[in-house]
């Protein structure tokens, strides 16, 4: 299915979804897998689940991806028509400088724009290159001809506004994929071409289970509600992190033995490796230093469950991303051998 996937993918990112602005997302989710036969609900925070029955109904399972990702608002309009940024999303300054953008109105309306240094030019700037890239730097470059605060707010522009940023995304013939965003729409592309294959090949899992596209993962609290009493394994599928002293790589599906939230549940990590080695799916184990996910929120909300965190190895993650086919295969591979496993 990894084809499929990278199409899909494809087409998840360039739909923008800053957290907290995700309703076009969803709505595209919840009429694709309608046409392919599923109930969709969304919950009063906006994210999307979809329950799927499976021969076992006392004991359930909860899988997770988000679709919200990194982005920006309208911190205040400058005296010369340039907008201050607010970030959304844990990520660096230094990540987004150059990227070209996409402002979105209350009214509905796009203006594009570019993510700059106000001292970017060489040529006027002595600290051009040293300035320190931050919020009182940074800023956005409209393209429209504005010249003051008012030029501005008469297009429509106000603070608040919801800025996306160009995803740029790129299939390589060597197999690669890189775009912004990736952290969670490969794992969302997996999900769902996993639920079309579902219905495709009329199979039935073994337990119950509840398919749930958060929208505020990149914030904190994505899928740490809606989890049923008869829950008993949570896992969310996530970009695994690649770096220095890290062993995930763009061409393993990644296990995560533990984040900056503790260690995720050793029998449930276990019955991940066993799988991958029965079913010869490579992998990595791994831990993530500076990482949360929704299933660390679900933990923290209280949830009962046994919880575990796989996904494709992500390179560069919260800036211009990348990933390859193979890893997004293996872990295509091992969710599909867990949602039809006997529980850990």
């Amino acid at each position: 299915m990894s084809k499929e996937t990278i199409e899909l993918t494809r087409e998840l990112t360039n739909i923008p979804s800053p957290t907290g602005d995700t309703s076009t997302i969803i709505d595209f989710i919840y009429n694709e897998m309608t046409s392919h036969g599923y109930e969709p609900t969304i919950n009063n925070k906006g994210s999307l689940i979809i329950t799927v029955p499976g021969k076992t109904l006392d004991k359930e399972r909860f899988i997770t991806a988000h679709i919200d990702t990194l982005g920006a608002m309208v911190r205040a309009i400058k005296p010369d028509g340039r907008l201050k940024l607010d970030l959304i999303g844990g990520f660096n300054f230094n990540a987004i400088e150059g990227e070209y953008c996409t402002i979105h109105t209350q009214d509905n309306k796009t203006y594009t724009g570019t993510i700059l240094m106000h001292q970017t030019s060489v040529h006027v700037y002595k600290d051009s290159g040293t300035a320190k890239r931050d919020k009182q730097n940074m800023e956005v470059r409209i393209d429209e001809k504005v010249s003051s605060k008012e030029d501005t707010e008469n297009l429509g522009i106000q603070v608040g506004d919801f800025i996306s940023f160009d995803p740029r995304t790129v299939v390589t013939p060597s197999g690669y994929i890189k775009s912004r965003h990736l952290d969670d729409k490969v794992s969302a592309a997996i999900l769902m071409n996993f639920l079309i294959n579902l219905k495709e090949t009329n199979q039935t899992l073994p337990y119950t289970t509840h398919f749930f596209f958060s929208n505020n993962e990149e914030i904190g609290y994505g899928g740490n509600s809606n989890i049923s009493p008869n829950v008993v394994e949570y896992v969310a599928v996530d970009m695994g992190a690649m770096g220095d002293d890290q062993q995930t790589d763009e061409y393993t599906v990644s296990i995560c033995v533990k984040d900056a939230s503790g260690p995720y549940h050793l029998g449930l990590r276990n019955h991940f490796v066993s799988i991958c080695k029965e079913k010869s799916i490579p992998y990595q184990l791994d831990i993530y230093p500076y990482y949360g996910s929704d299933a660390s929120a679900a933990m923290r909300a209280g949830a009962d469950v046994k919880h575990g965190l796989i996904g494709a190895g992500i390179e560069s993650s919260h800036a211009y991303e990348r990933t390859h086919k193979e890893s997004i295969q293996s872990t295509e591979h091992l969710v599909s051998e867990y949602l039809f496993s006997s529980l850990s």
